[in-house]
């Protein structure tokens, strides 16, 4: 992922208004959604973060890390977590072909489909780094997709910014509604362990509730 804003433009929103960037709700409550895994020890680091607060999340997986590590991936969907479609090698939907991008989804979901521990309704896909061509987006919503983007971008795999930085970039943008995103990677760790436990920390004390995205 690796678009500029870390507060989605509106204008992008209203243009791009197939896609899901944020969930109207009267109540306070937020969306939060972890990128890439599941990865050993990272990923269950994650899990054991949002249990201690009782928040659920989203994760988006790729398919590939699925097959590798499928004991952490229904620890995902026991924990009463959700998952969605992130690909099977994380490919860039505008430098791949639609033929191509729907394998990969495909793939995606005969992995998910067989791994799981119970039955997988979900239909969620969030594309790798936010980037996917409107022919690749019509065909996945035929198909009963919902096309999952975000309110608020941690920035959390970007190396070159701060972890305070991260950490801001979530504290100072969050609202009601707002879906943000993690990645559980290797690349994001050094961010996100000092991030999450201060972002949850900070929904927990200002009356916020995590639900998984429906």
């Amino acid at each position: 992922m690796d678009l500029l804003w870390i507060k989605t433009n509106p204008i992008i929103k209203s243009i791009f208004s197939n896609y899901v960037w944020s969930i109207p709700t009267t109540e306070k409550k937020v969306f939060l959604s972890f990128d890439d895994g599941p990865i050993p020890e990272i990923t269950d680091w994650v899990l054991n973060q949002l249990e201690a607060y009782q928040f659920k999340a989203t994760f988006f997986c790729i398919g590939n890390n699925i097959e590798k590590n499928p004991e952490i991936f229904n620890r995902i969907i026991s924990n009463g977590h959700t998952v969605g479609n992130h690909t099977y090698n994380h490919v860039k939907g505008w430098n791949t072909s639609n033929k191509t991008y729907s394998k990969e989804v495909e793939k995606c979901e005969e992995i998910l489909q067989q791994v799981a521990i119970n039955n997988l309704t979900s239909k969620l896909f969030r594309p790798p780094y936010g980037k996917i061509k409107p022919s690749q987006s019509r065909n996945l919503r035929k198909l009963g997709y919902q096309i999952i983007m975000w309110d608020v971008l941690s920035a959390d795999y970007k190396k070159e910014i701060s972890k305070e930085k991260c950490l801001e970039n979530v504290i100072k943008n969050i609202e009601s509604g707002s879906i943000i995103v993690f990645h559980d990677s290797i690349k994001a760790f050094k961010n996100l362990e000092f991030v999450l436990p201060k972002t949850l920390q900070f929904l927990s004390e200002n009356g916020y509730q995590c639900d998984i995205i429906r």
